[in-house]
């Protein structure tokens, strides 16, 4: 199969998995001319400075020029993009380990186990659907985190508009294995058989309904194990099939990347990039990271979350923050992070379309509150009667 063969069949089965073809991909080198924003480029890998990155989207034309040049990177350059310093204020990241922590202390005293895709049991704490447990928890906290600016830059630039956070938080602790190479969501989380029933064009379209990324917890050296990346990989048609092959497995253990990242950055890639988180060898260092999966408004998200009472729980931080004189573009971002922003599926004969192609978001009516100033009793009745509507 020759690498313009890609975008040509209907079907693709592990007879198409050639190495040579997967490596004539991943063995061409980044090209620091088609990533001008970025700070440079270290072992493939593309690091913005998330400081510049400010400047230069303050305006509408060089927010366009950005977005245009990080999906190019996700999806035609490396895969894979480190924003460094993401995270300015030490304070909202502690702030969420904190929260983190706390929802894993509770989880333990429980005995629940906490299993990992691609990891041994045991290997790691792992903190399940912990987007609506840090909102209900801890509203300020949450807010402060997901108001960030460089999160929602890349999140629109890969999926557009009305996309939907969740978030898995995972500390590896010392000694911690790695995890086997794999793709991820959605078809990297079927089997062989599974992903091979669908057609070629869902294996194309199956990436960019999420944008894959983790924000670093902690100051992270290669020994503590920070992730593995094959850069160019994702652009690999039948890669969904190969990753599990033994010879794609080897290919992929001796030519990864790893780089080092520092409390506050995050890295965002293309979720069909061949990825693993690597081996903590360390012997002090609790390697913890928040793990972000951004969905489409047109996909399905990873976990089902309780948006409704997130809603509830955020609403009296962003009156008071709006209050104390937060940005338009603040609270549009944490209501982002919070509210559903796609207002299907629906049941059309309780929830018609009134002034529009589609009812009200469950997004739509916080944002209507917020600019309103509703008592919480007010947004409480509205979001649970739109809920029952959709419900029929």
């Amino acid at each position: 199969m020759s690498p313009t063969a890609a975008g040509t069949r209907t079907w693709l089965t592990e007879a198409d998995c050639d190495l040579e073809t997967f490596r004539y991909l991943v063995e061409q080198s980044t090209d620091p001319a088609d990533h001008l924003s970025a700070e440079r480029v270290e072992q493939g890998v593309p690091l913005y400075d998330s400081e510049r990155l400010r400047s230069l989207t303050a305006s509408p034309e060089g927010r366009r020029n950005v977005r245009d040049e990080l999906v190019r990177a996700l999806l035609d350059g490396p895969g894979v993009v480190v924003l460094k310093r993401a995270f300015t204020d030490a304070g909202v990241v502690d702030g969420m380990s904190r929260a983190f922590t706390g929802v894993i202390e509770e989880e333990r005293a429980t005995g629940a186990a906490r299993g990992d895709h691609f990891a041994k049991p045991g290997a790691n704490d792992r903190v399940w659907n912990a987007l609506d447990k840090v909102a209900v928890r801890a509203p300020e906290v949450f807010a402060d985190y997901y108001a960030n600016d460089m999160l929602a830059l890349i999140a629109e630039a890969w999926l557009g508009p009305a996309y939907q956070l969740t978030s898995q938080v995972n500390v590896v602790n010392p000694g911690g294995a790695a995890q086997s190479v794999h793709r991820d969501y959605h078809l990297g989380f079927l089997s062989q058989e599974q992903a091979a029933a669908y057609p070629a064009h869902v294996h194309r379209l199956s990436p960019v309904l999420t944008l894959q990324g983790a924000v670093a917890h902690c100051d992270m050296p290669v020994e503590s194990g920070p992730t593995l990346y094959l850069p160019h990989s994702q652009k690999y048609e039948p890669g969904y099939l190969a990753w599990r092959l033994p010879a794609f497995v080897e290919y992929f253990d001796a030519h990864h990347v790893q780089l080092p990242l520092e409390k506050g950055d995050a890295v965002f890639f293309n979720p069909a990039l061949f990825h693993a988180a690597g081996h903590n060898r360390s012997t002090d260092i609790r390697r913890m990271a928040n793990l972000l999966q951004i969905s489409s408004a047109f996909g399905r998200a990873m976990e089902t979350v309780d948006r409704e009472t997130m809603a509830n729980a955020l609403f009296p931080v962003l009156l008071d923050r709006k209050a104390e004189g937060a940005s338009e573009d603040w609270l549009r971002r944490v209501v982002a992070a919070t509210a559903e922003g796609y207002p299907f599926p629906t049941h059309l004969d309780l929830d018609a379309p009134v002034g529009g192609l589609a009812p009200p978001s469950q997004a739509d009516t916080l944002r209507q509150a917020v600019a309103e100033g509703w008592a919480p009793q007010r947004l409480r009745k509205e979001l649970r009667a739109a809920a029952e509507r959709r419900q029929g």
